[in-house]
Parts: C-alpha cells; sequence; structure tokens
C-alpha cells in the first residue's frame, strides 16, 4: 500500500513569505520560480529579498503559461532541463501549481508552493489536472508530486478577490458529497475510514465558518474563520484525497464540472464555482429530495456560490449540446467512483433538475 497524504511540510502565518529563505534554503542555494503573472508580481519582491538573506539565488522567475496543459508543461520543462538549480517554487492558484507539480516530477527536483489565493486543494496533493491550451478539461495526469514544502501567506489570500475563496468552499464543499458516495464501493479499511470522518468534519468546518471568512476578507480583517478556511481548503481537502486514495475520489460533481468546460461561455466561472453546482446536480442524480437541495443552495446564497446554469454564463442549450454534455461527461474518470452507472441521459436530467431548482430560487430571490 502507498499513501500520499499530502505535502512534505504546511506552513501558514501572516507575514510569512518575509521568511521564505529560512525554509527553502533547506532545498539547496539555487531556485526557480514558475507562477501566474499577477501572482509573481505580488510574491516575486518579497521572496528574491528573503531568498538573498539567506544567499539564495533566484536563477529565472517564468510565467507558467495560463492553462495547465501538457504543452505548457513539456514547454517549462525543455526552458529547464539544461538549467542548474536546486529547487522549484511555484506560485498562484490550481492551475499553476499544477503545472509546476508536472515539471518538478519529470525533472526530479524539490518543490515548495506558495499558493496566493485559496481556491482549490492543488498544493496539497501529488495529481496534476490537465486541459487542453483552451481551458477544456482533459485528465487526471499522476505524474505530478506533492510538494515537499507549502507556505502560506494569509496575508496574500486576505487581500486577494473574495471570489477565489468562495471558489475554494465550492471545491471543498465537494470532498464531502463525493466522498461519501466513491466510498460505497470500497471495503472498509482504517484508512479510508479516516478519510470519510475528515471530509465530514470539513463539511461542517465550511457550515460554521464559511460566511465569516468570506466578510473577513470584503472587511479586510485577518480572522481565526478566515485561517480555518484556508486551512480547510488548501490543506485538509487535499488530505481527503490522500488517506482515501481511489476509495475516496472526485464522483460526479468533478465529473460535471470537467463536461460543462466545453462550453466556452463557462470559462470565465472559477473551477471550485462550477464543481458547486455540480453537486447539487450529483444530489439529483442520487435521488435526493429537492428540499435538501434547496438547503444546500440557502447556504450558497450565504457565500455566494452561483447554483444555476445562468449564474455560470450558460443562458442556452441546443438539445445537440444537452446530449454532448452527457457523452462527454459519462466518459470522465470520475465518474467512475459514482457507486452505480451513469448514463448520458442521467446526467442530462440531474443538471436540468439541479438547474430547475436553482432558477426557481434565483427568481423568487430576486423578487424580494
Amino acid at each position: 500500500m502507498k499513501v500520499v497524504v499530502g505535502p512534505g511540510q504546511y506552513v501558514r502565518n501572516p507575514g510569512i513569505l518575509a521568511d521564505a529563505g529560512l525554509y527553502i534554503r533547506n532545498f539547496g542555494t539555487t531556485a526557480i520560480l514558475i507562477g501566474g503573472n499577477t501572482s509573481r508580481q505580488v510574491i516575486e519582491e518579497p521572496l528574491r529579498r528573503s531568498l538573498e538573506e539567506q544567499e539564495i539565488i533566484l536563477k529565472q522567475s517564468l510565467w507558467y503559461g495560463g492553462e495547465s496543459s501538457q504543452s505548457n508543461i513539456d514547454r517549462l520543462i525543455d526552458q529547464l532541463k539544461s538549467e542548474t538549480f536546486d529547487v522549484l517554487i511555484a506560485a498562484g492558484g490550481g492551475k499553476a501549481l499544477d503545472t509546476v507539480k508536472a515539471v518538478a516530477y519529470q525533472l526530479e527536483k524539490p518543490l515548495v508552493a506558495i499558493p496566493t489565493i485559496a481556491a482549490t486543494c492543488a498544493a496539497a496533493t501529488p495529481i496534476s489536472i490537465i486541459y487542453s491550451d483552451e481551458g477544456e478539461f482533459l485528465e487526471i495526469s499522476r505524474n505530478a508530486k506533492a510538494p515537499e514544502m507549502v507556505l502560506v501567506d494569509s496575508n496574500i489570500i486576505l487581500e486577494a478577490p473574495v471570489r477565489y475563496l468562495v471558489a475554494g468552499i465550492g471545491d471543498t464543499l465537494a470532498k464531502w458529497f463525493e466522498t461519501k458516495c466513491s466510498i460505497k464501493k470500497a471495503v472498509p479499511n482504517a484508512i479510508n475510514q479516516t478519510a470519510i470522518a475528515i471530509a465530514g468534519q470539513l463539511y461542517q468546518t465550511l457550515l460554521k465558518s464559511g460566511k465569516a471568512a468570506v466578510q473577513s476578507i470584503q472587511e479586510q480583517t485577518l480572522t481565526n474563520e478566515l485561517e480555518d478556511i484556508i486551512d480547510a481548503v488548501i490543506l485538509v481537502s487535499g488530505s481527503v484525497s490522500g488517506y482515501g486514495g481511489d476509495d475516496c475520489r472526485t464522483a460526479a460533481a468533478h465529473a460535471i464540472y470537467s463536461g460543462l468546460t466545453i462550453f466556452p461561455e463557462i470559462h470565465d466561472t472559477y473551477h471550485g464555482e462550477i464543481v458547486a453546482f455540480g453537486i447539487l446536480a450529483q444530489l439529483c442524480m442520487e435521488g435526493l429530495e429537492a428540499g435538501e437541495v434547496r438547503s444546500l443552495i440557502e447556504y450558497y446564497q450565504e457565500v455566494d456560490l452561483p447554483y444555476t446554469l445562468q449564474q455560470m454564463g450558460i443562458k442556452e442549450l441546443t438539445s445537440e449540446q444537452w446530449k454532448q454534455l452527457g457523452e462527454i461527461t459519462v466518459t470522465i474518470e470520475d465518474m467512475e467512483n459514482m457507486p452505480f452507472a451513469v448514463t448520458p441521459e442521467m446526467v442530462v436530467t440531474s443538471v436540468q433538475k439541479a438547474d430547475e431548482i436553482g432558477t426557481t430560487i434565483l427568481a423568487a430571490t430576486n423578487q424580494r
């Protein structure tokens, strides 16, 4: 049995970026930074200063390419394979981190991740989600590594747009709903039962502190609730997959997310926002009463998660597009983790039902 629970070390503190060099020096004296353009603008100057204080040379600062695509991964590997350096530093959101995790795996280099938003658990998992250069989901790649260290500066998360945290809450909600589905196919053991227990506690943390954490960013005040949600989204969420492995993987909610990425109009909606809608569709697929779906939507309204297709930019789909969505979604690896066989027709029906429930609630809310 092989279990990769998460990163080797996780450190979260306000202002930790100023001390980043103290941690990174354990991996060598030369480094390469790869990340998003915005994230590098935010962290590069204080990071470079901290590295210099520890006599670490930042040899290059590179843009990851904008998508976690194989072409961007290959381009970065080609750029760096003849470069001499000790450690890779990844900065940014999920796609940037996933790209560098794949690069570090291929180059066999230690990796330090500095997430600049709390939108996914990418910093704590040993997989990379691979997209086309246009942003369409392609596959879950195991040719990636969990970082040796994750450094989270709470002040940087606080100053990021609140929508990223909301998306992180949506993505993390799925850990409970998907894990309690996928585990039905597994033989119970100490590790996967630990994973489902963590997922349950994670869900309770989101319900308890999610709204307050969102308010913290809106009011630009660092609170215990915000730091709890940062840890929940980035670290604890990843540990569910780490302990559960293939027994506790993503399921219909993420498969529906991946299927919806075939529509370009949804590409301005964040991963966790789409996954949150996918949870509603998964609940409909499982046969839950509409009242239970409505209850979850009430929480979505508290933290401002989308719960209709229209809120995600999809105003109308043709019958051919619905057919395409159903057919593609059932081919996604995540869907195999559902405890029953899923047909394209079931996907379409569940998405339409979730959207119908959400649209009715949205209309009633707008009339108030």
